[in-house]
């Protein structure tokens, strides 16, 4: 029998000395004079990926705070319509109407306002922006093995965009005819009279104008991103080795891409019939008993262009989220992840159907019954590809080390909130179940648990995991896992009961209930939910105090790759510098997912294939 010669064990780090000829202390030498910087090009007007992707964290991390506040505002509304609310006036100032006796409560109009404020910010400037900012700024030329992306100045300026972009959408909060008020999908006529309402003059144009801003800021991105994939990957790093965390990245942007700018030809024909007379949205229109000069348009054409946005809006606020669990999941349950082939496939097909369901938020809207029947085949379709993931996921989960971190549980917790908000929807997509659901509490549940509560528990998860990357500390595990139990149990609370009020009818958007003797019975649910979402906002302070004491005062991180993760990000040195990689780049060897192969818990992307080894997929 012929001696067969084994190689010796390379570990991680001899290889990157060895080879790549570097060590941990690259901040103190990188890359030349042309990046060493001030503080003005180091921290604000930054083109290193890495601090983009800080700066997209913490303003989303800001408006993160600011949409919930309005959010508890208006629930404290719903739960406690007879409260005294005059203790607010110091801070929402005319907006709290105080009577003769010295009883406050929020004024019907600001409510509206609060509502309408509170999804534009949620779904655009934290679940858009503050996720696909962050971690496709982070992790992409990290985990591609690329110096940074494509376009750095065009990467800055993305952000700056956004910057802007808020910073407009909160100055319209000042005004003294108050932010827009007409709903976050901004239907007409609301949104295309500026005398509809208090909130449709400034503040509409102010959101518009804001929005139009965002819009660029994720065109910007978007083409960096796409272009950085496809363009900049390292020696070896093919298509089938990415990381699941770049493939979601990669179709987000896609259909960003796609999307985004249909959203903005509503919003030009919207400003046309403000400003200009036109009438491609407006018909028969009567203000205070007299009739205006409008004929010829429809508001379904508006809402057509909104969902043809709106739709995969949603998967490019899931996708990211559906990444950075599947790389959490892998990694923390020292396992490769499940069939990675059919999650990529899957990711490919969400993204190619997202683009034919936006009808199914128009069941109600007159729209033809065999066209409604299209869109429910196809949106009961979307549901394939996504049970593909949840079960790849728990398959990667069954039968692995698990370690329950911070990060592994706000991924775990994804899941449970993908799977139950998700079969929710399976209701609202039959277009004969949704004439009863349709704009209930039914409703905001749904889309709540399975886009606005996972997509947070992604961000988390991603948060949790690569923060000692970020910041070269890690975050307190304690103080997390409390954050992790007191938000999966909150968010229950918050978002479960409102499927019952949803079935029983209840109306979303609606100021107040007491008025009404069929939805009077549930004034302790409201109340109930008011409670569990004010408890659930504090979990949400912890975070935030956690994050920001553990930047200056966590525990410094003093191995490169403390998770014992395969991808390259966990290869550079513990504070790299504007380049990543000092010297030549790495050579990716292998797929992303060699964990527990060949008696070893972890094989990095550069170590090679050994003498008869075959690469797992």
């Amino acid at each position: 029998m012929a001696n067969v010669e084994t190689k010796p064990v390379v570990h991680e780090e001899d290889l990157l000395i060895e080879e790549y000829g570097y060590d941990d202390h690259f901040h103190e030498h990188h890359h030349g004079d042309k990046y060493q910087s001030n503080f003005i090009t180091t921290y604000i007007f930054s083109q290193d990926h890495k601090m983009i992707a800080k700066q997209f964290l913490i303003t989303g991390m800001f408006w993160a705070i600011v949409g919930a506040a309005m959010s508890l505002i208006f629930r404290l509304q719903l739960g406690f319509p007879e409260e005294n609310m005059a203790w607010l006036k110091p801070l929402l100032g005319k907006w709290i109407t105080v009577n003769e006796a010295g009883i406050g409560s929020l004024a019907p109009e600001f409510y509206y306002a609060l509502v309408t404020m509170h999804g534009t910010i949620l779904v655009f400037f934290v679940l858009t922006a503050g996720l696909s900012g962050t971690f496709a700024n982070f992790l992409i030329p990290l985990q591609i093995g690329a110096r940074d992306m494509a376009s750095p100045f065009l990467n800055m300026l993305s952000y700056w965009f956004f910057f802007l972009s808020g910073l407009i959408m909160f100055l319209s909060l000042f005004l003294n005819t108050g932010p827009f008020s007409g709903g976050w999908t901004a239907y007409p006529p609301l949104s295309a009279l500026p005398q509809a309402s208090s909130g449709s003059g400034a503040g509409m144009t102010l959101w518009l104008l804001s929005l139009v801003f965002f819009v660029v800021s994720v065109l910007l991105g978007g083409i960096n991103y796409i272009t950085t994939i496809l363009n900049l990957r390292t020696k070896g790093m093919s298509m089938w080795r990415m990381p699941l965390t770049i493939w979601a990245l990669f179709v987000t942007a896609i259909l960003g891409l796609l999307s985004f700018p249909v959203l903005v030809s509503a919003f030009l024909l919207v400003m046309f019939d403000r400003g200009l007379g036109t009438s491609f949205f407006l018909s028969e229109i009567f203000i205070g008993g007299q009739a205006l000069d409008h004929v010829g348009g429809s508001p379904v054409l508006y809402q057509h262009l909104f969902w043809f946005l709106g739709h995969p809006e949603v998967y490019i606020i899931i996708l990211p989220a559906m990444g950075l669990v599947s790389e959490v999941l892998s990694v923390h349950s020292r396992k490769p992840i499940f069939g990675y082939k059919a999650m990529v496939y899957s990711i490919l097909a969400i993204g190619f159907l997202s683009f034919i369901v936006w009808a199914h938020h128009m069941f109600m809207s007159g729209v033809n019954p065999f066209i409604s029947n299209f869109f429910v085949i196809f949106t009961l379709i979307i549901a394939v590809p996504s049970a593909v993931k949840v079960f790849n996921w728990i398959a990667t989960l069954y039968g692995g080390n698990v370690r329950f971190t911070a990060a592994s549980l706000f991924a775990i917790g994804f899941v449970s909130m993908f799977i139950s908000g998700g079969l929710t929807g399976i209701f609202l997509g039959n277009s004969a179940i949704d004439i009863q659901l349709h704009d209930t509490y039914f409703v905001v549940a749904h889309f709540h648990i399975v886009m606005g509560v996972a997509a947070f528990f992604g961000m988390f998860a991603g948060i949790y995991n690569w923060f000692p990357k970020m910041f070269g500390r890690f975050m307190n595990e304690t103080l997390g896992k409390i954050h992790f139990w007191g938000t999966i149990i909150g968010a229950y609370a918050v978002f479960w009961p409102m499927h019952y009020l949803g079935m029983a009818g209840v109306p979303r958007r609606y100021y107040r209930f007491d008025s009404f003797a069929a939805f009077g019975q549930f004034d302790a649910m409201n109340q109930f939910i008011t409670i569990a979402a004010i408890v659930t906002f504090g979990f949400q302070v912890l975070f935030v105090i956690n994050f920001f004491y553990s930047i200056w005062k966590g525990r410094k991180m003093t191995s490169r790759n403390p998770w014992g993760a395969t991808t390259l990000e966990w290869t550079t040195p513990l504070e790299p510098g504007h380049g990543n990689w000092p010297g030549k780049l790495p050579t990716v060897q292998r797929w992303a997912y060699d964990y527990g192969k060949d008696g070893k818990e972890f094989i990095p992307q550069i170590q090679p294939l050994e003498e008869g080894e075959k690469e797992g997929h």
